[in-house]
């Protein structure tokens, strides 16, 4: 991937499964790990921040926001997709948003319609400019 491997460890097992046949209308927050095999209409954040880890399989499909720390995508996503440590599309990604990162890995056939915009760790500075007052 891209990017120093500074950062938190991604999370190397899933705790919640929403399974393929299931839809589910509203917003998710999840600590650990959580993969999407079914549909989703509406918000998926992890409430661990960076260390939370979403797998969207390859038959699963998002209708909504995605703020997560580590991003595994195979599917369909259409909303804008925040991923604070690193985002990894897999050959069947269709994501129709704009995508933040820090680190990305895009695999041949993944396809974004929107802008990829990468963040970096450091924090924003807000500079203000001295007033030339007389």
């Amino acid at each position: 991937m891209f990017g120093s491997k500074k950062g938190s460890k991604p999370q190397n097992r899933i705790d919640s499964l929403i399974g393929a046949g299931t839809r589910v209308e509203g917003n998710i927050a999840f600590s650990g790990g959580l993969r999407v095999d079914g549909e989703v209409h509406g918000n998926i954040s992890s409430v661990e921040g960076p260390a939370g880890m979403l797998v969207i399989s390859e038959q699963a499909r998002v209708e909504g926001e995605i703020s997560v720390g580590h991003v595994v995508i195979n599917g369909t996503v259409i909303g804008p997709v925040v991923a604070g440590e690193s985002l990894e599309l897999l050959p069947n990604a269709q994501v129709t948003g704009d995508v933040e990162y820090h680190r990305l890995e895009m695999q041949q056939g993944a396809v974004v319609q929107g802008r990829l915009v990468h963040r970096t760790s450091a924090k924003t500075i807000e500079l203000k400019l001295a007033s030339n007052n007389g």
